[in-house]
């Protein structure tokens, strides 16, 4: 595990100024790998080139130093992230007479890209972004993951290409601060996050999950490619029976392949499903106890800390607890947020973050429960389809409007706890009579209504949307299927797992998502929907598979979700603070945003006339980053 940084150059530039350059780049992300780092850098008459890494020691302790050449001194790579099924790929490559000074998985793509070129990206198992310069065909690959574990940024920038890991390192080698980006901040307010291929910042990228990207490095130009087809579907005939005992199978063969590790690992374990079923198959396949963490929360509502103590002893594990209140996070608070390098407003990424650091502490590697809402199909939120149509059968949409105007005052709440009038409320404004509700649904923040209110007008991207769903061939999502496919592109690359990756490599911590793997997605996705969802029951497959390994209905327990009490935090020691981003000569000098709307909404909720906690949630994320990087007030 570690955080890659390059760029190129097609101005002349000596050796020691790449190097300079690169190096700075590397000492901003030297939380992703404390363990080492490493530089490559060649000048040639058309452009320099600079390759950096830090890294964090999972594998190989000990010949795993990056930059890796090949033995010609032709081919260069430097690596983040890990291949689960190296050795197999390793082996198959020592039988065609290949061989190795490492044993490393960086080696081993560096191997397999030298017999077969970018096809070989296809046969990749794991999360990563990479980058290989080919001296010999003067290109230049970087290559990101199937799901987007790993993150990958880039942009061309004057006489500069430049990619990294992560935001702050791109942004130190540019000559200037870049604008923001439209698209990205209607993104932004839409749904809490950016998902690729926008960022926060004008013509900056993020490259897309299972993609690659070529630079030339005669004519400069690059484009973009897929690794392979994600969204293929090969229709099973296995019964449910059957298709149980497969999915029990490659569950456990995946916890399997996420645990090899040449340091001591552990488990997210939040006492939800997934969590539980992975601590499980570890616990099972250990011949120690295993460690597991979770977080709690001194307030009674989010708290679900005893799901958890449950799970520890079913499996008996050691188990690591942290009840957490206000306190334990306002002086990490700036430092968790800001750390993204972009606005992101996911509250769970706090939580996270604790988790990550009190594990942090005992292991270096963790496996995670994440995913599994995706592959298995475990959202309350792919509800929608299946209420949409049966509301839209029986209410006629001028009296659905009716009731809209009637019920807002109605459906009014004080308390952030997302009680039954959130549920409600979230609901009646996703419905759609023109295919459009579960575009409304991922709309965390904002619905398309709200944010022409928030946003001024010339700034507002009409249908934000469109290049997903031109990409996914989905226009009017209604199927559970076509739900779960714009979730990989969308919440799954852009929320879930920059949310992990961030917090968790804050503190030095790898962690690893089992059930992101692409036999188990390409299995899952070959199953009739019904063996996914039936009837109300989310993940039936899965809990079916796992069912006799816990107490009786234990995986049947409603669960809240790993959120955070934000809105009464921004009520309480939050609150100067978030006055401070509302004062009107600054929200005009920002230029950005209705002031009178905003300025309502925020004191409303300050005050507790209506609790608005996601959207002032969000505006809070997207000011305090905006302040840091083009401000101070």
């Amino acid at each position: 595990m570690c955080g890659i940084n390059g760029f190129i150059t097609s101005n002349s530039i000596n050796v020691n100024d790449l190097k300079a350059d690169i190096q700075h780049m590397n000492d901003l992300i030297i939380h992703r790998g404390p363990d080492d780092d490493g530089v490559f850098t060649e000048v040639q008459r058309e452009y320099g080139i600079a390759l950096g890494m830090r890294r964090l020691s999972i594998i190989d302790l000990t010949s795993g130093k990056q930059p890796i050449l090949s033995s010609d001194k032709q081919l260069a790579i430097v690596f983040n992230g890990e291949i689960y099924n190296y050795k197999i790929l390793r082996n198959a490559l020592i039988s065609k007479g290949l061989h190795f000074k490492t044993n490393s998985d960086t080696e081993v793509i560096l191997k397999l890209y030298e017999l077969e070129g970018e096809q070989s990206f296809k046969k990749l198992d794991g999360m990563f972004a990479f980058s290989i310069y080919d001296k010999r065909r003067k290109k230049l690959f970087i290559a990101r993951d199937f799901f987007g574990e790993k993150p990958l940024y880039y942009t061309k920038h004057n006489d500069k290409f430049i990619w990294a890991s992560e935001l702050k390192s791109l942004l130190k080698v540019m000559k200037s601060k870049p604008e923001i980006s439209i698209p990205g901040l209607n993104l932004y307010f839409r749904l809490t996050y950016i998902p690729a291929p926008h960022t926060i910042y004008k013509n900056i990228f993020k490259l897309e999950a299972n993609s690659y990207l070529v630079y030339d490095l005669d004519t400069h130009d690059y484009q973009t490619n897929s690794i392979e087809d994600a969204f293929r579907r090969v229709k099973s005939n296995l019964s449910f029976n059957k298709a149980k005992i497969k999915t029990k199978e490659l569950v456990t063969e995946s916890v399997a392949s996420r645990s090899i590790s040449d340091v001591p690992i552990g488990t997210f374990l939040s006492g939800g499903v997934d969590s539980s079923i992975v601590s499980l198959c570890l616990a099972q396949m250990s011949s120690k106890k295993i460690n597991t963490f979770s977080i709690g929360f001194k307030k009674k509502s989010y708290d679900e800390s005893d799901r958890s103590r449950i799970v520890a002893k079913q499996i008996n594990s050691q188990h690591h607890e942290y009840i957490i209140g206000e306190e334990d996070l306002k002086d990490n608070i700036s430092e968790i947020l800001l750390n993204f390098d972009e606005p992101f407003s996911d509250s769970s990424a706090l939580p996270t973050y604790l988790v990550s650091k009190k594990t942090g502490e005992q292991v270096k590697v963790a496996l995670t429960g994440d995913g599994g809402d995706e592959i298995f199909g475990g959202y309350n939120k792919y509800y929608v389809g299946k209420i949409n149509n049966r509301y839209t059968s029986i209410v006629p949409k001028g009296f659905h409007q009716l009731v809209m105007g009637k019920m807002g005052y109605i459906l009014n709440y004080q308390d952030d706890k997302r009680g039954q009038k959130y549920r409600i409320k979230k609901m009646l404004n996703s419905v759609s009579y023109d295919g459009s509700h579960y575009w409304d649904m991922i709309s965390l923040a904002n619905t398309e209504h709200q944010l022409n209110k928030l946003l001024k007008s010339d700034i507002i991207h009409q249908n934000i949307f469109s290049e997903y769903k031109r990409k996914l061939l989905i226009e009017k999502p209604n199927s559970l299927t076509e739900y779960r496919f714009i979730d990989k592109i969308i919440s799954l690359e852009g929320d879930m797992l920059v949310k992990v990756d961030r917090t968790s490599m804050l503190n030095s911590l790898e962690c690893r998502a089992p059930f992101l793997n692409k036999k188990l997605w390409g299995f899952t996705n070959s199953l009739p929907e019904k063996y996914l969802m039936k009837g109300w029951d989310k993940k039936h497959i899965l809990k079916e598979a796992f069912k006799e390994d816990f107490p009786k209905d234990f995986l049947n327990l409603s669960k809240r979700g790993f959120g955070a009490p934000v809105g009464d935090w921004l009520q309480a020691g939050l609150n100067k603070e978030v006055e401070s981003y509302i004062s009107t000569p600054f929200l005009k000098k920002q230029n950005l945003f209705n002031v009178s709307y905003i300025q309502e909404l925020v004191r409303n909720h300050l005050t507790g006339i209506q609790d608005s906690t996601f959207q002032v949630w969000n505006f809070y994320c997207f000011q305090k980053w905006y302040v840091n990087i083009y401000e101070q007030l």
